[in-house]
């Protein structure tokens, strides 16, 4: 059994989804109940969804001394960095401790593979890329971690994590561990999905996408809904930011049973959350609020939902946001790690967005409808292809 952790700082964090650019038009739309899903106008061959668009990532070009990262996935990243004050608080941050004591980690799953296949759609006669995607660092999966490093000057631990839809929540526990150990002072982590073929047709042939709205808990959900995000936040030690909310444990697992299917009794679900509540030295009954992964596809809702319902309290309240944004695959940790942060700041439980007629395996804790209520605890799930398995714990700073 893991031993708790000192806390961590989030000092700083920021989303931008299909529900807005920054926390307040994420704040408002959950508050409203109000879904950022589209029909699907992305994808290069007709296919019969729903996604979770970003709008002006088209827009949000580069500027031109990172022009050598230039694609859709570094622009979603670029347009992200500069929402809630987050790009001058991060510039900060080096400034304070050395651009050497800073770590960067961060989550993607796909990076910027959508700039590879566009270069395979355009090859020439003799197969060869076209001249203007000749550019190999934007074809490798440390694309994104390898582009913000530049961009925000900074020359401590650089890390990529590709776990799947996992992969944005691991960033914290690896952030954790290089501040515990003393290698770094602070860390900046977050992570960036965009969309693209590779996804949007790859789950498609996986029979995993809904020709509708995505309906995560629904007796009737037929599916996920693909989505595009950026989020970052910083962590630092707590002595710093003593008002901010606290990184209080984390928890990982792997299922070890299948490449796409989870765990059927939802068992590395569980030790990650075990793992979690215990580095935060608390107990399921002190949990406020859960973001649910929640996916709307049918084995795990069935096993997410069934975990809930026998591990916490019904004033525990749970609920699944990818209604609103779709699933934002590598960038989901993160952007529901905002969620959860909201949460506590403004005392705003979700709805379960999509859901009429609830899976008989949900528990009273869901909640179906927004509600406002006080949250000090909240915890945000993540669980990726593979049984990749990550749940955080964030808690509100000591009065």
């Amino acid at each position: 059994m893991p031993v708790p952790i000192q806390p961590l700082a989030v000092s700083a964090y920021t989303a931008t989804s299909a529900l807005g650019h920054g926390l307040e038009s994420h704040v408002a739309a959950l508050s409203a109940t109000r879904g950022g899903l589209r029909p699907n106008d992305f994808s290069s061959a007709p296919l019969a969804c729903w996604i979770g668009r970003v709008e002006g990532v088209e827009d949000a070009a580069l500027p031109a001394a990172h022009a050598v990262w230039e694609c859709r996935n570094n622009r979603l990243a670029w347009l992200g960095l500069r929402q809630d004050g987050f790009l001058e608080r991060a510039l900060d941050i080096r400034q304070r401790y050395g651009a050497a004591r800073v770590a960067l980690v961060l989550g993607t799953s796909t990076a910027s593979i959508g700039a590879t296949e566009e270069a395979y759609r355009r090859l020439d006669d003799d197969g060869h890329m076209p001249p203007d995607l000749r550019r190999p660092l934007i074809h490798a999966p440390h694309s994104l971690a390898g582009f913000v490093a530049e961009a925000l000057g900074l020359e401590g631990p650089c890390l990529t994590v590709s776990t799947a839809c996992s992969s944005s929540a691991k960033v914290f526990a690896s952030a954790e561990r290089l501040i515990r150990l003393g290698l770094v002072d602070a860390a900046v982590v977050g992570g960036v999905d965009t969309l693209c073929d590779s996804v949007l047709f790859g789950f498609n042939a996986l029979e995993l996408v809904s020709p509708d709205p995505c309906r995560p808990f629904d007796q009737a959900r037929r599916g996920i809904s693909i989505g595009e995000a950026a989020g970052f936040a910083l962590l630092e030690r707590t002595g710093m930011a003593p008002h901010a909310p606290r990184l209080l444990g984390y928890g990982e697992s792997s299922d070890a049973h299948h490449m796409s299917t989870p765990h059927p009794e939802g068992l590395g679900a569980e030790l990650a959350l075990r793992d979690a509540l215990a580095r935060a030295n608390l107990h399921a009954d002190q949990v406020d609020y859960i973001n649910l992964h929640g996916t709307a596809s049918l084995k795990n809702d069935e096993v997410e939902a069934a975990l809930v319902t026998r591990s916490f309290p019904t004033t525990t309240r749970a609920s699944s946001t990818k209604g609103f944004t779709g699933h934002t695959l590598g960038a989901a940790g993160i952007l529901e790690a905002a969620f959860a942060l909201q949460a506590i700041e403004h005392g705003l439980v979700p709805a379960n967005l999509g859901c009429t007629t609830p899976d008989a395996a949900c528990g009273p804790q869901f909640a179906w409808e927004v509600e406002q209520r006080s949250v000090d605890v909240a915890v945000s799930n993540s669980f990726g292809f593979g049984g990749n398995n990550a749940c955080l714990v964030f808690g509100r700073a000591p009065a």
